[in-house]
């Protein structure tokens, strides 16, 4: 299956992001934490080129902390500033501002040398769909200023706001290229949550979500739906699947449909526990 998602307001927001470039000091890039590879837009590094950056890995709380952990190590190995985030809960809020602060400092050492009267740090905040942009700009502002919705595409316009004296944020909609190289990506993207569901075949990225447990988490696979083992056979798990939790229509056939539906919800909304779905060392050495 190929998946491709490219609505007109992103193609729109992929110039006004370019334009608006000069406005900002520095820029942060929201990733999702569990998948820090496939969620990061490879148009950004053509468009901001050596503007300052600070990544944001969001979402923290439902990755992998140890292979978050290595994210943040391979950013920084690359000379690139990275934090890991959760701004549903509001961790790490602080520090964005912190690490924004020491980052620019020399720059703004310079201006106050040069007599320039001492201002609040100007960011832009670019991301791909649903990665939490808007719960973040509304965390660092301390009030719901952004609008937000648990589904991609929300934000289509750009919003300047002001976080204390420190910050002011340029929001701007999510940017999702236009077409994916390696379906993989397209893959991670769909089962987190990144693409909308109304344009996917699910069963096909339930298998996806179902293969990757099975190597990567076997044991909580099992535990989720009472499985001695985990049949090779995919029609078999999605069977023993649905038997058991009553994904079934009339006559007692199972609904792979509900199967898929099931499977994904409780991968997005954590019932699996935290997951990671790809590490540093296998993406740098596979792409």
């Amino acid at each position: 299956m190929a998946i491709q998602w490219f609505p007109g307001h992103m193609a729109k927001a992929r110039r006004q992001v370019t334009e608006k470039l000069k406005l900002v000091d520095i820029i942060f890039e929201l990733v999702d934490a569990r998948i820090p590879y496939s969620s990061r837009n490879p148009m950004i590094d053509e468009i901001i080129q050596h503007k300052p950056r600070l990544v944001l890995l969001n979402k923290a709380d439902m990755a992998d902390k140890e292979v978050t952990r290595e994210w943040i190590h391979y950013f920084k190995s690359k000379g690139i500033n990275a934090l890991a985030i959760n701004s549903q809960a509001g961790t790490g809020m602080k520090e964005i501002v912190s690490a924004s602060e020491m980052i620019l400092k020399e720059k703004f050492d310079r201006m106050k040398a040069k007599g320039v009267k001492p201002r609040a740090i100007r960011a832009m905040i670019v991301g791909i769909p649903n990665a939490g942009k808007s719960t973040l700009i509304n965390r660092l502002a301390k009030k719901n200023i952004a609008q937000t919705g648990n589904k991609p595409g929300v934000t289509k316009a750009q919003q300047w706001i002001k976080v204390g004296k420190e910050m002011e944020l340029l929001d701007t909609p999510g940017i999702l290229w236009p077409k994916f190289e390696d379906q993989e990506v397209g893959m991670k993207l769909a089962l987190t949550g990144a693409i909308k569901d109304t344009i996917l075949n699910l069963q096909d990225i339930c298998i996806y979500g179902l293969r990757f447990l099975e190597r990567e988490y076997p044991e909580r696979l099992k535990e989720r739906y009472s499985l001695e083992i985990i049949p090779e056979d995919i029609v078999e798990l999605f069977d023993a699947i649905g038997r058991r939790r009553g994904c079934l229509m009339g006559g007692g056939e199972v609904d792979y449909d509900k199967v898929a539906e099931l499977v994904i919800r409780e991968i997005r909304t954590e019932l699996f526990g935290p997951l990671s779905f790809e590490k540093p060392i296998e993406e740098v050495n596979e792409k």
